[in-house]
């Protein structure tokens, strides 16, 4: 009766589990069965300073994606982003900085999940240029970037 019994189950969860798509990072586009390879660069629900991402406003969502270029040496006034945004660094080094001097650097290859609404900066601190593509996860009644008073 204990051996029926184990076999029903064990017969009963390899039914479930085959019958259940199998999941990877690959959010179900099934590269790897194309030789194609997938990796996860940054996914938080936490911004870059620790902090816990706000909810989306309600309003028509408009993403924008941008690539941006900041010579060595130069550090971008303080500003803010009262959108959700996302940050690849393609080349250089960036060392973003809030108000209060908590500091991060992100090298090349490196992705980040931005501060909103904090004021903070920016600088290009690495040999070669700063390049960074952003995407913004905005509204078509937020600006994406707020220049501090």
């Amino acid at each position: 009766m204990y051996k029926l019994a184990i076999t029903s189950i064990a017969a009963f969860v390899l039914s479930v589990g085959i019958s259940m798509p199998l999941y990877s990072d690959e959010d179900g586009h099934d590269g790897t069965n194309l030789g194609i390879k997938i990796e996860t660069l940054a996914k938080s629900s936490k911004e870059w300073s620790g902090e816990t991402l706000p909810a989306y406003p309600e309003s028509q969502p408009q993403i924008t994606v941008l690539r941006i270029t900041v010579p060595v040496g130069v550090e971008l006034p303080f500003h803010s982003h009262p959108v959700i945004n996302a940050a690849v660094v393609i080349q250089g080094k960036l060392e973003l900085s809030l108000k209060d001097y908590k500091k991060r650097i992100f090298n090349t290859g490196d992705a980040l999940i931005e501060v909103v609404n904090k004021v903070h900066t920016g600088k290009s601190i690495g040999q070669d240029d700063l390049i960074v593509i952003v995407f913004y996860a905005g509204t078509e009644k937020l600006p994406n970037t707020v220049l501090a008073n």
